[in-house]
Parts: structure tokens; C-alpha cells; sequence
């Protein structure tokens, strides 16, 4: 297993956590706000914040919350490890079992816990995906048993109006190990059914491992990605606006006011092929990329997978050229380089091209420019 290295770690924790006040305004937080008081009020319960560091133990991104041993998503192609026992959180939901423990003894509760943050993964690079992500999770907290599924679904209709006021929503199943009656809400939007976000009734062996009598204790769980929601919100068409310097851009993500159009600047397009391995997929080659470039990362609008061919299934000239091994494949790539704050000459275009090129590329024959 390979872990981060000291520049991958010191460039995660300096990375501006966006639902920070102390770090500056933004949108993200005045939609979080809009979303706690809707259900504060809602329900008349308390709310407690939690923000502590994104370094955390194996044992409560996971095993506390009823993940298997052998799930997928301990995989170190999904998740940033630090050791065999630290990690940094794949999600906010890390936080809730040391959160659930303050509860213990305690009777008459009531209250919205409130975890925001930035969460860690391994992505694709296109508009709407980053690997660095913010989530929220929200989970109310009940001294009673009885936190029922009509519970979560009025949780849900409060939720959805404070994001899209007035937005037609449905819901789906879906499986979490840390919920029981797991559920996806998605949300129409221009015409297209999207997800917000997913939630359940917390799991009886969660709270368990808390510390507290599921007989005598639940509640809900809901996590939902920060910046989809304030995209589908203000109708941001590209995910690097939310961190751009621009001040034509940078005075938008102030408040939930509708997105006003910012001329794009040209785009570059640099296609290329290389070797990888077969279990190489956009999310991988996208964290790759992501690492490799750096601060230059926002340049890149996009990474398109245009093709994929196995070694068995290229013609022999492909093979000889490109020297590929059993086990190997070649990939076709697309990238394409539109900074929203800046302009690239064809020198630069063509060393990002190169940088992302080697990032990649696990073959003997370079094809650089």
C-alpha cells in the first residue's frame, strides 16, 4: 500500500476549506445556513457544529460505521491513506461516531448535528467533479426509539426547499452500512433528474458503538456534496468557478444570487496515447493528474477517455511501437485546457500536456513535444 507523500499531505491541509468562515465568505456557507436553519426550525431542536481536523482513524471512517473488512472503497485507489491506521476522511459521515459518544447519559435530546468540511477522494476531472470535495452531513439525534421513515421524508421535503425552493423531488433506495431504509433524493432540474444527496435512519449498531441503547435512542443520517448543490442553486456550469480569483467570478460566489455568464476563454485540446495498467479508470487517472500538476490543475477543464484497447487487442505495429505487456492497456485521452482566469500560450499548453503525459503514461516509449 502507498501513502501520501509530505508535499500530498501539506497541499490537502492547505487547500482552503470553502465552509470555513474563518477562511473567508462563500456561497457554500450561506446555503449551509439557509439548510440548518430551515430544519432548526422544523423540528425546534438544538444545533451542534462539528469541525475538527480531516485527519482521521481508519477505525471511524469505516470500521464504526459498518464497513466491511474487504469493501471496495478501502481500496488505496479510492482512498488517501496516511498509515495503515490514519487516513484522510473519504467522508464527513467519519465524524459522527466520536460525535454520537458526547451524548451518553445525557436524556430529552433533540439535535441537529452539523458536520461540514472537506472530504478526500480519488475523481474524474470534468466540470463537476474535484478530488478534494465538501460535504455536509447533517444527522438529527433523538433520545427515543421511534424516528420513523415518515421522519426522513419530512426531513427531506425541508431539505430539498431550502436547496431548490419549489424543486420536484423523488427518492430510491439505497444501501449505506451505517443506515437502515437508505435513501437517494434526487432532485428535476432543467429537465433531468439529478442526485442532492442520500440519507437513512442511523444504523442501530452506529449508535451502539456510541455508547447508546438503540432502544432508547435514534435518528436520522443525511450527507449531501456541497457543491452540487450550490451549482444546481445558482446555476454554475463549472465547478472550478467556486474557487476562482477572478473577481468577476470571485464576487458571484458571495451570496445564492443567481450565476451571471463570464466570457470563457478559448480552449485547447491535446490528445494523447499512453500505456497504463488494466485496472486504470478516469477516477484514478484523474487523482494521478490532479497530483502531478499541482496548483496548474485548474487549467484543465476536462479529461476525456476516448478509447480503450487491451494488449491482446492492438494490431502488432501499435504493439512494437508502443512496447506494451500483457496486462497492459492503451488508452486515447482528450484533454482539454481552458483556464477560467487566464490565458495559455502554446509552449504552456503543450508542457501541461507533457506533465500530464508522464503522470500517466507507464510505458518505455515516451512520445513527448
Amino acid at each position: 500500500m502507498s501513502y501520501l507523500t509530505p508535499d500530498q499531505l501539506h497541499r490537502a491541509l492547505t487547500l482552503r476549506d470553502l465552509t470555513d468562515p474563518v477562511q473567508g465568505e462563500h456561497a457554500v456557507q450561506v446555503l449551509l445556513d439557509a439548510v440548518v436553519t430551515a430544519l432548526r426550525d422544523e423540528w425546534g431542536c438544538t444545533v451542534r457544529s462539528i469541525r475538527s481536523s480531516p485527519i482521521v482513524p481508519v477505525h471511524d471512517n469505516y470500521d464504526r460505521l459498518g464497513y466491511d473488512p474487504h469493501d471496495v472503497t478501502r481500496a488505496r485507489r479510492y482512498t488517501r491513506y496516511l498509515s495503515p491506521r490514519v487516513m484522510l476522511r473519504s467522508h464527513m459521515s467519519a465524524e459522527m461516531p466520536a460525535a454520537l459518544e458526547a451524548y451518553r447519559g445525557r436524556t430529552d435530546v433533540d439535535e441537529l448535528l452539523v458536520a461540514p468540511g472537506m472530504v478526500y477522494r480519488r475523481d474524474a476531472v470534468d466540470r463537476s467533479h474535484v478530488g478534494e470535495p465538501h460535504q455536509v452531513d447533517l444527522w438529527r439525534v433523538r433520545s427515543t426509539g421511534d424516528t420513523s421513515d415518515e421522519d426522513m421524508l419530512g426531513m427531506i421535503a425541508v431539505l430539498v426547499d431550502a436547496v431548490l425552493p419549489g424543486a420536484e423531488w423523488r427518492v430510491t433506495d439505497a444501501v449505506h452500512p451505517y443506515t437502515l431504509g437508505g435513501r437517494q433524493i434526487d432532485v428535476r432540474h432543467d429537465g433531468e433528474w439529478l442526485e442532492l444527496a442520500e440519507c437513512g435512519r442511523i444504523h442501530p449498531d452506529v449508535l451502539r458503538g456510541a455508547g447508546l441503547d438503540p432502544e432508547r435512542w435514534s435518528g436520522l443520517a443525511l450527507g449531501m456534496g456541497l457543491e452540487r448543490a450550490l451549482m444546481l442553486r445558482k446555476g454554475i456550469p463549472d465547478i472550478r468557478y467556486l474557487r476562482a480569483a477572478d473577481p468577476r467570478i470571485a464576487e458571484q460566489m458571495l451570496t445564492l444570487d443567481p450565476w451571471q455568464h463570464v466570457s470563457p476563454l478559448p480552449a485547447s485540446r491535446r490528445d494523447i496515447s499512453v500505456v497504463t495498467g488494466a485496472d486504470e479508470d478516469e477516477e484514478t487517472l484523474g487523482d494521478r493528474i490532479r497530483t502531478a500538476l499541482a496548483t496548474d490543475a485548474d487549467v484543465i477543464e476536462a479529461v476525456e477517455l476516448l478509447a480503450r484497447t487491451a494488449h491482446e487487442d492492438l494490431p502488432d505495429a501499435a504493439r512494437t511501437r508502443l512496447l506494451t505487456r500483457p496486462g497492459q492497456h492503451n488508452l486515447l485521452l482528450r484533454i482539454v485546457l481552458r483556464p477560467i482566469d487566464r490565458t495559455l500560450t502554446s509552449d504552456q499548453a503543450n508542457g501541461i500536456r507533457n506533465a500530464v503525459y508522464r503522470a500517466v503514461h507507464e510505458g518505455p516509449v515516451l512520445e513527448l513535444i
